[in-house]
C-alpha cells in the first residue's frame, strides 16, 4: 500500500504557462521524492505596460512517501 502527499507550489517562467509547469516538476523533483503527478490549480500573468511579463502557476504537486 501507497501513500501520498501534496505540497503547494508556484514557479513562473517568461515563456508560458507550460515551461512554467515543466519548470516548477523540475525544481520540486529535486527536493521530493517519487514526484508521481501535479494539478495546475490556478495560472496568473503579470503585465508592464500592457506586455506580458511572467506566466505564473500554481502546482499541487504528488508524490508518494517511502516505505
Amino acid at each position: 500500500m501507497s501513500v501520498a502527499r501534496v505540497t503547494e507550489i508556484i514557479s513562473s517562467s517568461t515563456k508560458g504557462f507550460d515551461d512554467a509547469v515543466e519548470k516548477g516538476i523540475k525544481r520540486a523533483s529535486k527536493t521530493l521524492n517519487n514526484v508521481s503527478g501535479a494539478w495546475v490549480q490556478d495560472q496568473k500573468v503579470e503585465c508592464k505596460n500592457g506586455k506580458i511579463t511572467a506566466y505564473r502557476v500554481t502546482l499541487k504537486i504528488t508524490f508518494v512517501l517511502d516505505d
